[in-house]
């Protein structure tokens, strides 16, 4: 089992390798081809071969960490400066803020003034940078901080193990640290570990407790098996995802004998739930290039350059997700615990609640994040709030259009609403 494992994990490795030499030799011929002294760029046949290798070089290309790359930002139409620095880590999660500053000092004064906003990223195998059109559009408006949760692979074994557990209470740490009048939005599988952990301070009667919570698509009740990927955890046994999904890390990645929900494995997963959706996206995106419509094709490779970036996830933290959230549903079961303890989402009272679900959303359908408000009967009703994003799917709630023009407004709005004085 363990060489096995092994074994297909050096096959990704090759794979990759393999078809690295491919993937640049496409985007060589794509710049021939583009070329404005190539007279076959002007013609339909080029335009087809140029649409063709881009396909290609963006499928093939080497897999590694992004980086946000988030330099600059705007108030009131005037350029702001804006330096990522890292003010917290521990060998599985880095924090990191997205720093501000202005050469005028009333503008100065005014960002000072700005909430906090911490964004919980989920460990679904993608890195942090896929939520960077989240942090841009609210970043202008507000002081952010985002976890960016580490390659398993990356992590010595001697840092020991990182389970469901583990990041909750790094969560609470985050916030403990951050201090009192902190707003939260968890993303996706994030808003079960989030809404876990303000339950936990809560219950505690620790202070701070944050302001706001704001949970976008996260499995809070998973009970419903209309959701794809519930149906597959509650028709399976643990000891089938550990069998199909769970591979050893190679001796030659600084996490070597980790075991390890590998990114690879994981992407492909994840397609495979929604892959007439990825072949559409991928027919339009051959379409944009054919006619020449480049701002839409660089849109495209934008989201895909992050969609298609992705990172292992230790066994631990993974099987103990499929069991406690989409199994046993733990938290609308009354019977979730950490570290020994209930988890009580009741015991929250001072934290004003929105849920954002969308539509179309295949992998945590509408209802399983709006039952949190259900859950959470100490919040008084005025200050909770749930909200439906009519056609839009699971990445559309915290990226692009329908999130720039409707989604980050309204959070905005509540966040500015349910702000300490």
């Amino acid at each position: 089992m363990v060489w096995d494992s092994m074994f297909q994990y050096h096959l990704l490795d090759l794979q990759n390798i393999a078809l690295a030499p491919w993937s640049q030799a496409a985007r060589v011929a794509g710049f021939w081809l583009k070329s404005p002294l190539n007279p076959l760029s002007y013609s339909e046949a080029g335009c087809s071969l140029i649409a063709v290798t881009a396909l290609f070089e963006q499928a093939t290309r080497p897999i590694i960490k992004p980086a946000f790359n988030i330099t600059q930002t705007h108030f009131r139409g005037d350029p702001i400066k804006v330096k990522e620095t890292t003010c917290w880590s521990t060998p599985f999660c880095q924090l990191l803020n997205f720093s501000r500053s202005a050469d005028n000092l009333s503008t100065q004064e005014h960002l000072a003034q700005d909430p906090r906003v911490l964004i919980v990223t989920p460990m679904a195998g993608h890195f942090a940078t896929l939520m960077r059109g989240t942090v841009e559009s609210l970043l202008s408006s507000h002081d952010i901080y985002i976890t960016d949760w580490s390659d398993a692979k990356m992590v010595p074994l001697s840092n020991g193990y990182f389970d469901l557990e583990d990041q909750i209470e790094t969560i609470i740490n985050i916030i403990k640290h951050l201090g009192p009048n902190l707003h939260i939005i968890g993303i996706s599988q994030a808003s079960l570990s989030a809404l876990c952990a303000v339950s936990i301070l809560a219950a505690q009667n620790q202070e701070p407790t944050p302001s706001t919570l704001t949970l976008l698509g996260g499995p809070i009740d998973a009970r419903d098996k209309a959701a794809v990927f519930s149906e597959i955890a509650q028709t399976n046994s643990l000891s089938w995802f550990r069998k199909t999904h769970i591979q050893i890390v190679p001796s030659y990645y600084p996490g070597a004998l980790r075991m390890v929900y590998p990114g690879p494995q994981q992407l492909l997963d994840r397609m495979a739930l929604s892959l007439d959706r990825h072949v559409t996206e991928h027919i339009k995106y051959y379409q944009h290039l054919v006619r020449g419509d480049e701002d839409a094709a660089a849109n495209h490779e934008k989201f895909y350059d992050e969609f298609l970036s992705v990172m292992d996830v230790t066994e631990e933290f993974y099987i103990q997700l499929v069991e406690r959230a989409y199994q046993r549903c733990d938290l609308p079961n009354h019977s979730f615990s950490w570290r020994g303890q209930k988890v009580d989402p009741t015991a929250i009272q001072k934290t004003a609640l929105l849920t954002v679900e969308g539509e179309m959303d295949d992998l945590s359908p509408p209802g399983q994040t709006r039952a949190a408000l259900d859950l959470c009967t100490g919040i008084p009703p005025n200050k909770k709030k749930a909200h439906l994003e009519i056609a839009v799917g699971h990445y559309g709630i915290f990226n692009g259009r329908r999130w720039r023009n409707n989604i980050e407004p309204m959070i905005h709005k509540f966040i500015r609403e349910n702000s300490a004085p």
